[in-house]
């Protein structure tokens, strides 16, 4: 997924219901590649209307890492505007969706990230379709922790396939402890601009490693720094 200049240029809206009351879906119709900078595809987000956890439970996301998919990254906060997920920031950069849960709570934890970025190539999320179920991806909270998901299951969804009930199960509330992974793929039609799939990954938590005191210290200063 490329640099878009405009979130709103030139979206497809599709309607789900997700949970009450019925809100549009967005999906971005991107621009063909390759194309002049100030364009191009998007993440591939997903529109949808999530069940907040607690507030004050769970941490926020700082990094991610999956050895499978060779993934070493930030995770940015970002948020969902008119039931359509904003696009992550830049080629190396994972979003993380307010509202969606945080780490370590019962509830689906929702991210996305580039598939491929104008002027840069494959971009963070580019092997994100070499995982397998079993394989793991960890998350460092913003208190050092570190969640380590294992994967469930990953599917490649058509466009058409985005109904009202695969948008429930791939961003809807879940009942334990869940990590949701969206990027593009499938085949990129030159003709619409967009790829025509998007990959998903469902992980589910398996364990949580505390830092010492001293760890703690030092993680919370290169966060701040």
């Amino acid at each position: 997924m490329h640099a878009l200049g405009r979130w709103a240029q030139g979206i497809l809206v599709v309607m789900a219901l997700l949970a009450s009351p019925m809100i549009a879906v967005a999906q971005p119709q991107t621009a063909a590649f390759p194309m002049p900078p100030g364009g191009g595809l998007q993440a591939g987000p997903l529109g949808l209307n999530v069940s907040s956890p607690s507030a004050g439970t769970g941490q926020f996301p700082a990094a991610i890492q999956i050895d499978a998919a060779s993934v070493d990254a930030e995770v940015e906060q970002n948020k969902i505007v008119d039931g359509a997920m904003l696009n992550p920031s830049g080629p190396w950069v994972v979003s993380w969706y307010e509202g969606t849960a945080r780490l370590g709570e019962r509830s689906n934890s929702v991210m996305a990230g580039h598939l491929d970025y104008w002027g840069v190539g494959p971009a963070v999320f580019a092997n994100l379709a070499n995982l397998h179920e079993g394989d793991e991806i960890r998350l460092t909270g913003t208190t050092g922790d570190v969640f380590t998901y294992q994967v469930e299951w990953t599917r490649l969804y058509q466009l058409a396939e985005l109904n009202s009930g695969a948008l429930k199960e791939i961003v809807g509330a879940t009942p334990v402890s869940t990590l949701t992974l969206i990027t593009c793929g499938g085949a990129f039609d030159s003709a619409t601009g967009q790829y025509l799939s998007r990959f998903v990954v469902r992980a589910k938590l398996s364990s949580v490693e505390h830092p010492t005191a001293r760890e703690e210290g030092e993680f919370r200063s290169m966060v701040s720094s």
